[in-house]
This record gives C-alpha cells, structure tokens and sequence, in this order.
C-alpha cells in the first residue's frame, strides 16, 4: 500500500459520526442536520431537462468514450461565463478545463504540480477545506496549516508564515469565499499573495466554489479578476477552480470546470488524460446549459439571502455570530467546548452542527477553529428557521 495513506486523517463526518456514538438524540425532536455543506434547494428544471435531451442526442449520449478536454460548447460557455461574471478575456481552447466538480480538481491538481524530489510544501489557510491537506500529502509534500485572523474578517495571515517555509513553497491553496468562515479575499491580499509568489515562485490554487452566493451588491473578487486588475496578463501561476453545485444546485452531476495559466491547464490536461477523468457527455451538454443562464443563478441567491436574513438575527443574540461575505455557512463562536456543543446540541435538541476543531489543525500554538461550530444553511428557510430557534433555546437552557 502507499505508506503515504497512513499520514491522512479522518474526515470531518466521520469524526462527527464518533462523536454522536452512543447518543440517543431527544425523541420530542425531529431531526435537522446543518452539519454538511451540501446544497438542498431543488435543482431547476431546465437543467433536468437538458441532461433528459442529452440521452437522445447523438453525439451528446453514452455511446462513446467522452474527451477529457470536453466539448468545445462546454468550454465556450464556461469562457463566456467568466467574461460576463468577471470581465475576464479567456481562451476556451487553451485556459478552460471542464472537470468533475471542483473537489476532485483540486485533489488531482496537487498531484499534478508537486515535485516530490525536492523539498515540497503546501500551504492551506486555516480552518479550511480538508481536501488540501489530503492531496498535499499524497503528493509526498508537506502541508502548512497559514492562520485566518478574526479581526480581519478571517484573512490570512500571510505574514505569519517563515520565509524557510515559503522557500519550500511548491502550492498555496486559496479558498474565497471562504470554508467555513465565508470571507472573500479582498485585491490587497491577492496583491500581496502575488508578491511572495514572485519572490517564491509556487503555484497558486484558487477555490471558488461559493462564488455565487452573496449577501451584498458586490459579488466576490474572483482570483482571476484580481491577477488581470493587477496586470498579470496570462494568469502567470494561477488556477481558479470553479463549480455548478452551490451555484446551480446540481451536486450529484459532479461538475465545474478550472480556468487560468494555459501552461498550467495544459500539465493538467496531460495528468488527467491519463488519470481517466472525462466528463460524461451528457452531464457536458447539462453543464453547457446551466452556465449559460443566469436567471436560476439570481433566485438561487435570493432564497439564500431571504434565509440568512431571517435566521443570523436569532441566532446573533446567543451566539458570536455575523452575517458573512457569501457562501452558506454560519461561523459560529460559542462559548466552552465545541464539540460538548455540538453534542449536547444533538442530544437535547436533534440539531447537527459540525465542530470548527474538526475543520482546523492545531498550528502556531492552538487550532483556529476550537469554540467555534459551522452551520450549513442549505435547507429551506422554514427548516434552518426552526434549527435556528432550537439553538437559541439550547443555550439559553445552558447558561
């Protein structure tokens, strides 16, 4: 077996599923999970509609093997998307890969820049999205847990990290808007990540995943956006990795697509020619359709934007607790143990909520997510209403 598995930890649910073992949550309760960040709204119709035609569409059916490049319909919407989201001039023939759904990009991206001969480090903010660390790892290089400072709107602090560690630095993962905390990167941070970039030479990984739910006019500053703001024409070492999930809710198509430095889309390409990693057709031509239109996009937003409008205000009486920048996620502190809360919460009420030690590593003295708990909003208002009004009763009862 590859001994580089044994240095991988245990997901996240799985630490929670040993968590809640031997608990028999209040039967008075149904029960309502905000422990996982997977979209619940239903998937428009349209979208349905496109993969039922697709069956029948020679060409577009399952009949043939599909090219890992994927079609070139498929990549000129992504590219027409990036020009209307971001002003951004993309080359869909060299710049835009299709690929199945951001997490396994990412995973397969690190496999593809690393360069296990020499001394290799991958930097991930922290709290952060756990994929990082395990394909920084099983690329034989090190991960660099990079703090996130609450009183910056949980920036990074690049700062922090030593210049010893930036000089083995081979991949830096960016994660904006933000897991779990919800914070974009605003341009001064990009400018000065594309500093120690040029002083250090590593590739830059954006994780844009949450792009499309926002709670303000301005809609987040894409990694791409600010290089091109900054002049660095060609996205020079910058991937932006981008998904159809929370934007279209269609997690179970496995769909997204990577955009930036062509020389960089072209090593990914040869990796994952090899590594089998081809869009099915019809998901391709579901794909074509759905970033195509904006309509479904906007009354997505607005329902997240009507639920966390109606639920922060409960909860911000209780808890330490804000409106984020975007994404679906509540930040939540709390007071004492996280993951006592987040236990006695289920035991008592029937309400799930994930740990924030369970989405951080102990680094620089302590882990950045101890007393804190994230809450995924992804069900409908009247169901995260009623979580929402549990909690508060669950920590008035305890204070």
């Amino acid at each position: 077996m590859n001994p580089l598995l044994s240095r991988l930890q245990p997901y996240p649910f799985e630490r929670l599923k040993q968590l809640f073992a031997g608990i028999t949550p209040n039967p008075a309760y149904r029960p309502i999970s905000l422990g996982i960040g997977e979209p619940r709204h239903p998937t428009p119709a349209f979208i349905k509609h496109a993969l039922a035609a697709a069956m029948d569409t020679p060409g577009s059916d399952l009949a043939g093997y599909p090219q890992t490049l994927g079609s070139p319909e498929l990549r000129a919407a992504c590219a027409a998307w990036m020009q209307r989201r971001y002003g951004l001039a993309v080359d869909a023939a060299t710049q835009v890969l299709p690929v199945n759904g951001s997490r396994e990009a990412l995973f397969a991206f690190a496999q593809t820049v690393i360069d296990p001969t020499r001394p290799a480090v991958v930097v991930c903010p922290n709290p952060f999205y756990q994929i990082y660390e395990g394909a920084a790892l099983l690329a034989g290089a090190d991960a660099y847990f990079a703090a996130t400072d609450p009183a910056r709107n949980f920036a990074v602090d690049w700062d922090g990290v030593p210049e010893s560690t930036w000089a083995k630095t081979q991949l830096v993962y960016v994660c904006s808007p933000g897991n779990p905390t919800g914070a974009v990167m605003p341009l001064e941070e990009w400018r000065k990540l594309f500093a120690l970039q040029d002083r250090h030479g590593f590739v830059i990984a954006s994780d844009e995943c949450y792009s499309e739910i926002y709670f303000r006019d301005e809609p987040p500053l894409g990694g791409l956006e600010a290089a091109a703001k900054l002049g660095r024409a060609g996205f020079p070492g910058l991937v932006a990795f981008t998904s159809l999930s929370k934007r279209s809710n269609v997690p179970g198509m496995r769909s997204g697509f990577v955009a930036g430095d062509a020389a960089l889309i072209k090593q990914f390409l040869l990796y994952r020619t090899y590594h089998g990693s081809a869009m099915n057709p019809v998901v391709q031509a579901a794909s074509t359709a759905a970033w195509n239109d904006e309509g479904h996009v906007v009354e997505n937003r607005n329902l997240y934007r009507r639920k966390f409008a109606e639920v922060t205000p409960l909860l911000e009486g209780v808890l330490d607790i804000r409106l984020p920048d975007a994404g679906f996620y509540l930040w939540a502190g709390v007071r004492g143990s996280d993951t006592t809360f987040a236990r006695d919460l289920r035991a008592q009420y029937n309400v799930t909520v994930l740990p924030g030690s369970y989405l951080a590593r102990e680094a620089g003295g302590g882990n950045p997510g101890t007393g804190r708990v994230r809450m995924a909003l992804v069900a409908d208002t009247a169901e995260c209403l009623e979580a929402a009004q549990r909690i508060v009763q669950f920590v008035q009862n305890r204070s």
